[in-house]
């Protein structure tokens, strides 16, 4: 198969949307090709689906074809730990991504890539039931990007506290508890 044309990339990305089979046949040969981040297209697409294992097949053909590219590496990791369960190699590959980037990071541009580097390593942790670690990382993620919808949704889910109002009164204040009571009911009306 010759991919070598624009068209026939968007054909091969047509093919693996229409598809939902695990990697082999014609499947296989459609994706066997790809570049790192027509792979993590791929694989966010069945992500946002919710089709975990179809999306850890894609990125297990990833990193064996692109075993050097930081951004599989971190995909695989979180795959691993939620699908396969293997929690630790799972947590220790999206780390090693990172670290990768961080080696690599001389440009400003990759900087802006952390956050799903974080994300990643924060699921991962969810798998592996160290809800502590994955807060961290993901609040590593938000450092980056303090707007970044994943990793929002994330905490979220994990039923993550918004800081009290004023900051220089804990959160049991009465100050706070009024007014956090106040703006909640704003939000709901």
């Amino acid at each position: 198969m010759n991919f070598g044309s624009k068209d026939n990339t968007m054909d091969k990305r047509t093919e693996l949307k229409q598809s939902d089979k695990t990697v082999e046949g014609s499947y296989d040969e459609a994706i066997r090709e790809l570049k790192p981040i027509e792979y993590i297209r791929t694989v966010n697409g069945y992500l946002m689906k919710g089709n975990y294992k179809s999306a850890y097949a894609v990125i297990q053909r990833a990193f064996v074809m692109c075993p050097d590219d930081p951004f599989v590496i971190s995909f695989y990791g979180s795959l691993q730990a939620i699908v396969d369960r293997k929690h630790r190699s799972g947590v220790d590959n999206c780390t090693k991504a990172i670290a990768m980037v961080q080696k690599s990071a001389g440009t400003m541009g990759k900087e802006m890539l952390f956050p799903v580097l974080y994300l990643n390593l924060g699921r991962a942790y969810i798998a592996a039931g160290r809800k502590k670690n994955a807060v961290i990382a993901f609040n590593q993620g938000l450092h980056y990007d303090p707007r970044h919808a994943a990793i929002t949704k994330e905490l979220r889910k994990l039923g993550m506290r918004e800081k009290p109002l004023v900051s220089f009164l804990g959160r049991s204040n009465p100050v706070n508890k009024y007014l956090g009571k106040v703006l909640n009911r704003k939000r709901h009306v």
